[in-house]
This record gives C-alpha cells, sequence and structure tokens, in this order.
C-alpha cells in the first residue's frame, strides 16, 4: 500500500516529510483540465504518474488552480508531500527527474523546498491569466491551439473602456458558468483588466483574487462583442448588476487562455492554531 502522510492540517507538513513546490507548464490541448478524472486524462494524473516513478510513496499534487479542459499554464503552481528518507535529490535534480518521465507537452519549470504553512491553492492571493485572439482574415497556422481566431475587425478602444469598468470588487456571475453545484460566493476582485494589441494579435490581462467557472473566458467573449459593436463598453456594469449570464456576452474558446502567473505573499503570514481552517483564496470555482 502506498505511504500517505498523517492527517495535519492541509497547510502544514507531517512530521518526518518535507513540502516541495513545483511550477508547471502544459499545454492543455490533449487534456481534459488539471484535476484528476474518472476516466479521462487530465494534467494533474500525467504529473502523479512521473512522480511515482520517481517516489515509492506516489505523492498526491495539490495545485494552485483547476484549469478547464484545452486551457493552458505556463505559471501553474502546485506542491506534493514525501517523507524526507525517499528525498535524496536537490530541487534541481528534481526537475530534470520528474521531466524525464512526462510527455512533452507538460513540463516542470522549477522545483524548492516549501515551508510549512506554504499551501499551493490556500497560500495563492490571486492569479493572472492572458487571453490571446488572433484577429486577422487568415487563420494563423502556428496559434491554432494557442489562441482564439476572430477574424472580424475588432474596436479595441471600445474593448479597452469596457475592461476598465470590471476592474473592483464585483459579483462577477454573470460571466461565470453555472459548475453544476450550488456556489456560496460569487464574488471576486479584478485588480487589473488589460486590452493590448501588437500587430494582429490582441491579448487580455485579467488579474483577480480568484475566478469563476469560466469567468475569464466569458469576460473575454463579451469583450470581443463589445469590439465588434454587439455591446457598448457602458453595457458592462449593468450585466454585473445583473447577475444574469444571459445578459451578458459569449463565452471565448478554451485555446486562447493561459493561466500565467499565481501570485503568493512575499513573507508568510502569521502562524494559525491548528484548530483554525486553512485560509482559503476567494476561488469555489476555476477556469
Amino acid at each position: 500500500m502506498a505511504k500517505r502522510p498523517p492527517t495535519t492540517p492541509d497547510d502544514l507538513v507531517a512530521p518526518g516529510w518535507v513540502r516541495l513546490k513545483l511550477t508547471v507548464a502544459f499545454d492543455g490541448t490533449r487534456y481534459f483540465g488539471w484535476q484528476l478524472q474518472p476516466k479521462d486524462v487530465s494534467v494533474q494524473l500525467r504529473l502523479e504518474e512521473a512522480l511515482a516513478r520517481l517516489f515509492p510513496s506516489t505523492p498526491r499534487v495539490h495545485s494552485s488552480s483547476r484549469t478547464d479542459t484545452g486551457v493552458h499554464a505556463l505559471g501553474m503552481v502546485a506542491h506534493f508531500d514525501v517523507p524526507e528518507s525517499e528525498f535524496r535529490m536537490t530541487p534541481d535534480k528534481l526537475v530534470l527527474a520528474v521531466n524525464a518521465h512526462l510527455p512533452e507537452d507538460v513540463r516542470v519549470f522549477a522545483a524548492r523546498k516549501a515551508r510549512s504553512g506554504f499551501h499551493a491553492r490556500f497560500s495563492a492571493r490571486g492569479k493572472q491569466y492572458r487571453y490571446q485572439v488572433w484577429n486577422h482574415s487568415a487563420h494563423h497556422p502556428l496559434q491554432g491551439g494557442q489562441s482564439w481566431h476572430f477574424p472580424r475587425t475588432l474596436d479595441v478602444a471600445a474593448m479597452r473602456r469596457a475592461a476598465g469598468t470590471l476592474v473592483g470588487r464585483h459579483d462577477f456571475r454573470a460571466f461565470s458558468a453555472t459548475p453544476g453545484y450550488e456556489r456560496r460566493n460569487t464574488v471576486r476582485h479584478v485588480t487589473r483588466c488589460d486590452v493590448r494589441r501588437s500587430g494582429a494579435m490582441i491579448t487580455v490581462i485579467i488579474e483577480a483574487d480568484g475566478f469563476l467557472y469560466k469567468m475569464c473566458r466569458g469576460i473575454v467573449g463579451t469583450l470581443v462583442q463589445v469590439g465588434v459593436g454587439k455591446f457598448a463598453p457602458e453595457a458592462i456594469l449593468p450585466m454585473i448588476e445583473s447577475k444574469d449570464r444571459s445578459l451578458a456576452g459569449m463565452t471565448a474558446p478554451a485555446q486562447g487562455l493561459v493561466l500565467w502567473k499565481v501570485y503568493y505573499p512575499t513573507k508568510p503570514g502569521p502562524k494559525r492554531r491548528s484548530s483554525e481552517p486553512a485560509p482559503s483564496i476567494a476561488a469555489e470555482d476555476e477556469e
């Protein structure tokens, strides 16, 4: 039977065990999202299979985010625990060793030992997603799996005005798909929503303390429809206030979305008592 760490609060490391933090990048085209699935192949499955080749305890990986089918990542953060007796390599050697057992579309970019209070999800304080729109009449043959091809002319200035109204603490239910269960909280704090253009490539950058299910894609789809004149930039706030998904814009396709970065405090917070619940960012759902 695989060895598992003794039961402890989620953000604490059991005595005699070590916690390792990973930064993971992947092309999500061939995967049914990050999270383990009963029948389908996920990124988490491939990473846990690779770690099982290195550690007899067959580590369970905990991630900062649960990306949806077809969504990519450049800065996914994850952690796992192993007995100290099993960890006989440096973090740099771990990167080389685990990548040797991963498919080419999944890569660990960095590894290091984490402090006992670190948890990939509960310690996170914000995330940045980026979405690419290829705005040209011709499809880009090298960007098909990494961007949304939208051939109609887009008014980027109008998209920027609309994006600015999304910044702040709002209930983003109107931009989120229903996850299939009751949600306790649909309020998120968006700290940045920028629209950049470089040639034919438009990039939407969104930062927030958490994201609802398909929230980024709902925002991008709505901004694109602002760009073609279906909605005025001033229509965004009434959409937010309505809390009605049917009144906002379309959901952009998955392939243009990348989890770019996860933000953590620069200093650990105060040590909590073991009876206290682990802190969590606002996200119950995920992109």
